[in-house]
């Protein structure tokens, strides 16, 4: 199943690489954003007992998130739907990459069992959290309500955590810009709306897999929450968050152009290392602290006074690294350090062979 997932992968990164080189010269001069209302026609979304319709809730705030957009003349919006429609998960991605899109975002609203509360905002990730996977799970079920799914997914299964094996493939590229503005929608979100911040997280969408680009899953507050529902279902809320993220789109366009990525907001448990080697051999840590579309020195004065500073460049950013070890606690101490200079969501990356890898591949391989 994995060696056959593998493949499937691979054979898409390849036909999105052809993809995309024959249309980047066709690129349009405008910022375009795709908006994703999550679920809609025969797919209600998630249940709640106070009559909250999630597909209704989302499909209103991402119109309202487009109106706002749309009155930047350098920003061209494109929906996945407008309508109480139903659209194949893979649907969605499709249109964001057929549009050749900047950002792709996609709105929904969290359930629980319990009065849980709050806003969180996804970027794809593997990550070991089982709250994260049944999240992504529920979300992920739609495909169930798919014709020929099964042709289309080739045998993904949402209920198993080894689907997601190959999932962060072709979105890690883009993992730093979709970190930056899941930030900036949970800032706005905590500091604008007073909203409860859950955080940056990251999990295995299949919606955001699909995509070639930053791309972000906003779970905007909890239907089933008595307080938070009614605030969800009302058009003052619709209205309130639909602008916070707007102001964070904006503010996402603005800071890839000119300055670093923030990512404040990220949850430090998606970056804990836990292992019970000291020495990872033939592996090397590091510590990345920023990326930006501007070149700066590698020098402690641009960097708050951190000594072992590095700088890469990945496609039109620069990436700057703190500290360079195969020592897990040293480089753990490291991101503290950073994060104490002002580096708020310092986090650790792992390379091999000169090629960055996965923090569980890379402490998969100490444990052996």
């Amino acid at each position: 199943m994995q060696t056959r997932l593998r493949i499937f992968f691979v054979l898409i990164i390849i036909t999105l690489t052809v993809s995309l080189s024959a249309t980047a010269q066709s690129k349009s001069d405008k910022f375009i954003v795709v908006l994703d209302a999550g679920h809609g026609g025969k797919d209600p979304g998630k249940p709640s007992k106070y009559g909250y319709t999630e597909k209704d809730i989302a499909l209103k705030i991402v119109l309202a998130v487009g109106k706002e957009l749309e009155k930047n003349k350098d920003i061209k919006v494109v929906y996945t739907r407008k309508t109480d429609v139903f659209i194949d998960l893979f649907k969605r991605g499709k249109i964001a990459n057929d549009a050749n899109a900047d950002l792709f975002v996609s709105v929904h609203c969290n359930a629980h069992t319990s009065q849980a509360y709050g806003s969180e905002t996804y970027v794809l990730g593997v990550h070991r959290n089982s709250t994260n996977f049944d999240v992504a799970k529920a979300e992920n079920a739609v495909i169930f309500m798919e014709e020929d799914y099964e042709h289309n997914y080739n045998g993904f299964d949402p209920n198993s955590p080894e689907s997601f094996i190959g999932l962060t493939l072709m979105q890690e590229a883009y993992l730093d810009q979709s970190i930056q503005l899941a930030s900036l929608i949970q800032k706005n979100f905590t500091e604008k709306l007073k909203r409860k911040n859950r955080g940056v997280k990251q999990a295995g969408f299949i919606v955001l897999h699909q995509t070639v680009m930053p791309s972000v899953l906003v779970e905007t507050g909890f239907i089933t929450n008595t307080s938070e529902g009614k605030y969800l279902n009302s058009k003052n809320g619709q209205t309130d968050l639909a602008n916070a993220m707007a102001k964070a789109i904006l503010a996402y366009k603005k800071s890839v152009e000119l300055n670093f990525v923030d990512t404040e907001y990220i949850t430090e448990e998606n970056n804990v290392i836990s292992s019970e080697e000291k020495i990872i051999p033939n592996t090397i840590f590091k510590v990345q602290i920023a990326a930006a579309s501007k070149k700066l020195e590698p020098k402690p004065y641009n960097f708050k006074g951190l000594q072992e500073v590095s700088r890469d460049k990945e496609g039109k950013l620069y990436k700057y690294y703190y500290g360079y070890t195969s020592d897990i606690n040293k480089i753990q101490e490291m991101q503290k350090e950073a994060r104490k200079k002002g580096f708020n969501s310092a986090f650790i990356v792992a390379y091999r062979n000169g090629e960055r890898i996965s923090l569980q591949k890379a402490l998969n391989s100490g444990s052996k």
